[in-house]
């Protein structure tokens, strides 16, 4: 058995680390039930992974809708940046702002592999952005003051996909493969409604999340979503007005609580239908 994850081996906004294990649980409950799992918007991955090393017998279908497995393939050239970009800022505090001559530099560096060939910007901007900035290209990250955040060590993803079947789909085309097959479980995890959808290449609008809803009729599904969404809400309206016909109606809610300051908390749910 290849290395166990319990977080994606790049940064990415909204992977479910904090899930690992309520998701592990649930998916121990449909061992010899299921013979194929299907992650629909596979973002980080994570989800896929944990998934196959927890029932290693079922195919699990790593749908990589946000194009991280390039990410994950430019690693070298990442690790390479970032030591360049570590040496030049010795000296400097960790967290320390940048300098503009420093705040240059790196730019320069970054820029300079750019013209080369491809940059994973999202990664870089992570070791040189405050908390909780995030960037998908080197114009946005112009933008920004930086801050000395490269951490000690490189990324490194050895084994990762392995045992997934990898594809790049529409998550519609997707599921109509997988829907007649009665032993298929399907992971929903789409972007959440009213927060950061930067990093998806689609705009999305509550009609794409109420047609993400209609795929739970008659399917096994684990459905994330959050509190910051209006879909639980609505959800919940639903059941009243129609009942046994409403998305979700009769699913398990798990709930996690996550702290972004002192100010501000938001839940985190996954909704099981097994």
């Amino acid at each position: 058995m290849s290395r166990i994850y319990k977080s994606a081996p790049l940064p990415f906004m909204g992977q479910k680390r904090y899930f690992v294990r309520a998701f592990s649980e649930t998916l121990e409950k449909v061992e010899g039930k299921v013979d194929t799992i299907v992650d629909l918007f596979g973002g980080s991955g994570l989800l896929s992974h944990t998934a196959k090393r927890v029932l290693p017998g079922c195919c699990v279908v790593y749908n990589d809708y946000d194009g991280y497995t390039d990410r994950l393939a430019g690693i070298g050239r990442t690790n390479e940046i970032l030591l360049l970009i570590k040496d030049r800022l010795t000296g400097v505090e960790p967290n320390a702002r940048l300098t503009e001559e420093q705040r240059s530099d790196v730019l320069a560096i970054v820029e300079a592999y750019e013209a080369k060939g491809y940059v994973d910007v999202m990664t870089i901007g992570r070791s040189v952005l405050f908390s909780g900035k995030w960037v998908k290209t080197l114009e946005e990250l112009r933008k920004h003051t930086m801050y000395n955040r490269v951490k000690p060590g490189g990324y490194d993803s050895a084994g990762y996909l392995d045992g997934l079947e990898v594809v790049h789909m529409d998550y519609r085309e997707l599921f109509d493969l997988h829907k007649d097959n009665s032993r298929a479980l399907f992971l929903l995890d789409p972007p959440y409604l009213t927060t950061e959808c930067g990093q998806y290449e689609n705009y999305w609008r509550l009609t794409d999340y109420l047609n993400v809803l209609k795929l739970t009729k008659g399917t096994k599904y684990i459905y994330f979503t959050s509190d910051k969404s209006q879909i639980m809400e609505l959800c919940s309206w639903l059941v009243d007005e129609f009942g046994e016909a409403a998305p979700l109606y009769g699913a398990n809610a798990q709930v996690r609580t996550n702290t972004l300051n002192y100010q501000a908390k938001f839940n985190d749910m996954m909704i099981t239908r097994i």
